[in-house]
Parts: C-alpha cells; structure tokens; sequence
C-alpha cells in the first residue's frame, strides 16, 4: 500500500510557492502522493487565501521529480472538457507522467448555485460521465468530434485535435470519489482507473475498506487493468499502532492510504487558527 497526502487549497498564508515547498517535504519524506482539494472559497469566513490547484500543482511538480501529484477531487462539472484536457495533459507531461486527476460531482451552494452553475445534483452526475467520456476521447491525439447533452466539440466538416497527448498512456489516471455507502459514485469508479471514498458520519475503518473493495470487484473493477482504492485517514506519527492500522487497510484490499492533512486537526480556522507549520510538520514526519 501507499501513502498519500490529502491538502486543502485554501488557508491563511497558504500560497503556490508554499504548495511546491510541501510537495517537495512529502517527498523527501517518503510520501508517495500529493493531493490538492478543489474547491473556489474556503471552509471558514474570510478574507482566507485560496489557490488554483493545477496552478500550485504546476509549482510543486517543478519542485519534485518522483511523488505523485493531482487532485482530491476536481469537481469536473464546473469546468469546461477542453479546459481540462490543455491543463491536465501539459501538467502530465511537466511532471514526467506523474499526475492523477481525482474527480467528483461536487457539493455545496456555494460553488454551483450562488455562482451560477447547475444546481442539480443528478445534473451535475450526468455532466461528469459525459465530461469523462470527452475527456478521454481529448487525451488520445487524436481527432474528436462530439455533440452531446452538455458539451459540443464539433463544426461544419470539422473536429477537434488536442495535441500532444499526456504521456501516460492509455490515459493519465482517473480516479473517482464519491460519499460512501452511495451508489452511482461506485458504479461511475468502476468505469476508470480508481476509487477515492469518504464518510461524512464518522472516521474511516477497515469495515468500510473492505466493503468498498467488494463493491468494486461486483462492479467488474479491476478486471482488466489495475485499480486503485484510496481510503482516508489521519495518523499519528507517536502512536505505534500505526503500521498495524495500514496492514488492515493494506490487506482489506486498499492500495492507498491517504492521510488528511487539514487544518481542523491543529486548530480552529473559525476563529482564524490556520496552523500551517504544524500541517508541514506533519507532512515532514512522513508516513
């Protein structure tokens, strides 16, 4: 099993260049993954310094040269396909073929409603599998022509050719997360390259890691290719059940372990305690 960060791309102080200075303590110490939120606004009332996370992606994959990069999750329904594909292929190439793209619906009325996108959650579902299925289309090199429910990539005797494709091939990976115990984010996971699977009732356990690995494999996941399953979860460098905590993970079938590293463990971001020395603390103690 490997061990990834999970980090938000927002807190006071949090900027790219610190992004990349991160990424580079992760993997100096001996982190596999670094993985940025997505989101527009902060969690906490501001004024809270938040950034582009392909944008600071773009900082810290110049300053690393082997951990893996991406986002946990990009909420691909408020961002246009061939967008998407400029930015996901020229960080892919950049990095040395370093890059997952973590993906989800999205939640929340603040970054759809009160901003103008589709405030529908089933909407927005049905605008990520068809982004999806374009994206992958944009990432072979090839030609494209698509008219579809949400998007249009196509003219009067013409297609659309993004080139150079990402240097991952077939495709750089696609992992998608989705609130367990749900039910089309697991059907959707099982069409790509990965699972990432969060609780909103409570902390993560082996239970769920196995549960999640035998929906996935009834959902043919994994029969043809490799698949990941990214399970959350936060660790305490002192307490030496830890090892013990990732084999369980490890043999219930996860293939990642990816440690939380928000601000909420260090303080109070509602009365402005935004601890990012103690977040890179934690990253530096390393897995």
């Amino acid at each position: 099993m490997r061990h990834g960060l999970s980090v938000p791309c927002f807190g006071t102080g949090l900027d790219a260049a610190r992004v990349a200075v991160w990424a580079r303590a992760a993997e100096d110490a001996g982190w596999d993954g670094f993985f940025l939120w997505d989101h527009l606004f902060a969690f906490a009332d501001g004024p809270v310094d938040v950034v582009d996370p392909f944008i600071a992606l773009t900082a810290a994959a110049c300053a690393t040269t082997t951990i893996r990069l991406g986002t946990l999750v990009t909420p691909l329904p408020r961002r246009r396909p061939l967008v998407v594909a400029r930015q996901t292929v020229t960080l892919d190439r950049l990095s040395g073929g370093r890059l997952v793209l973590g993906v989800g619906s999205g939640a929340g009325p603040f970054e759809w409603e009160f901003v103008g996108e589709e405030p529908d959650p089933a909407t927005r579902g049905d605008m990520l599998d068809e982004h999806l299925d374009l994206l992958a289309r944009l990432w072979s090199g090839e030609p494209v022509r698509h008219e579809g429910r949400f998007y249009r990539v196509a003219g009067p005797d013409w297609a659309g050719l993004c080139h150079p494709p990402p240097l991952q091939q077939p495709r750089i990976p696609v992992w998608v997360g989705g609130t367990w115990p749900g039910t089309r984010p697991f059907t959707r996971a099982a069409c790509w390259d990965g699972v990432v699977p969060m609780r909103v009732d409570g902390s993560w356990s082996v239970a769920d890691t196995a549960a999640v690995v035998a929906r996935m494999r009834d959902l043919g996941a994994g029969a043809e290719a490799p698949f990941e399953v990214a399970v959350p979860g936060e660790s305490d460098p002192r307490d030496d059940r830890r090892a013990t905590t990732f084999a369980e993970h490890a043999g219930a079938g996860a293939t990642w372990w990816v440690e939380a590293i928000h601000p909420w463990r260090y303080g109070d971001p509602e009365r402005g305690e935004w601890n990012l020395d103690a977040m890179q603390g934690r990253i530096e103690a390393g897995p």
